[in-house]
């Protein structure tokens, strides 16, 4: 049997979004992926000022993208047309707003195979998978709208997925608004969906079909969870009564960042 193709891309992939992981998603079908990042100084270094969030951060919300096999952090002196030869890649994946001759020229000289991804390639956000659970173990159900997705969300989804196989239901558009106000949500739920459930932690995304604060019922009847989990934040609107009644336990996780790296809230990124 062969081996998988190796498979390259590489970036500062600051401030994830949902393009970069269908980015990912479409680079990973090549091959076995590895993401070369950029560190700090180069994405200064490019844009003339110093990216969002550190490498650290960017690094831990990589390695927990379920398309990503490999993250290798390059040189700060490295040239980011080039790829260090370690690597022995067999195709170098880009996007149209990164491709440029360099790179072209030594992908040629290095007899990599290059695949430059079109705009039009990645405007759509197919349903994740649903991932098989496995019969002996819990179900855990989280909610919310995850609307600007972060470590913080990542962080959450990891230390909940230690209890069990992780259902993750994203609140619907109209109740995300009729919760949070105008200009909720940033981002369209079949959006939300999606960057979900492009975390390795997460077994199935549904979105929500009721109302309010408790508008994933439906959704919750359907996966009958042993466990409901909540961020301090998100303990409200009748959670723990609804689940006294149903019979799930009900648990309260504290707001902690991954290990090195700081807090975050979509509140404050958002900014409103």
């Amino acid at each position: 049997m062969s081996l998988p193709k190796q498979v390259v891309v590489s970036g500062g992939f600051d401030d994830l979004k949902s393009g970069d992981l269908r980015f990912l998603e479409e680079a990973a079908k090549l091959g076995e992926l590895t993401v070369l990042l950029w560190p700090d100084q180069t994405i200064q270094k490019l844009t003339g000022k110093p990216p969002k969030f550190p490498l650290a951060e960017r690094k831990y919300f990589l390695n927990a993208v379920r398309y990503v096999g490999h993250v290798a952090e390059a040189e700060a002196s490295a040239d980011f047309n080039s790829l260090p030869k370690i690597f022995h890649a067999h195709i170098w994946a880009d996007g149209e707003t990164t491709a440029n001759e360099a790179r072209q020229k030594f992908a040629a000289e290095n007899k990599i195979v290059r695949r430059v991804f079109s705009t039009n390639e990645l405007n759509s956000f197919p349903e994740p998978p649903t991932m098989l659970s496995a019969p002996d173990r819990k179900k855990v159900v989280v909610t919310g709208s995850f609307d600007w997705f972060h470590s913080g969300h990542v962080r959450f989804l990891e230390e909940v997925s230690t209890l069990g196989d992780l259902f993750v239901v994203v609140g619907h558009d109209a109740n995300i608004r009729l919760l949070k106000g105008q200009g909720h949500p940033l981002l369209p739920e079949a959006e939300r969906r999606y960057v979900v459930g492009s975390i390795k932690f997460v077994k199935q995304v549904l979105v929500s079909s009721g109302d309010g604060w408790l508008d994933a019922d439906p959704e919750i009847k359907k996966i009958q969870p042993d466990i409901y989990a909540v961020n301090e934040d998100g303990d409200k609107g009748g959670k723990r009564e609804y689940c006294e009644k149903l019979g799930i336990e009900y648990l309260v996780l504290k707001r902690t960042p991954a290990p090195g790296l700081p807090a975050r809230s979509s509140t404050n990124l958002r900014g409103f």
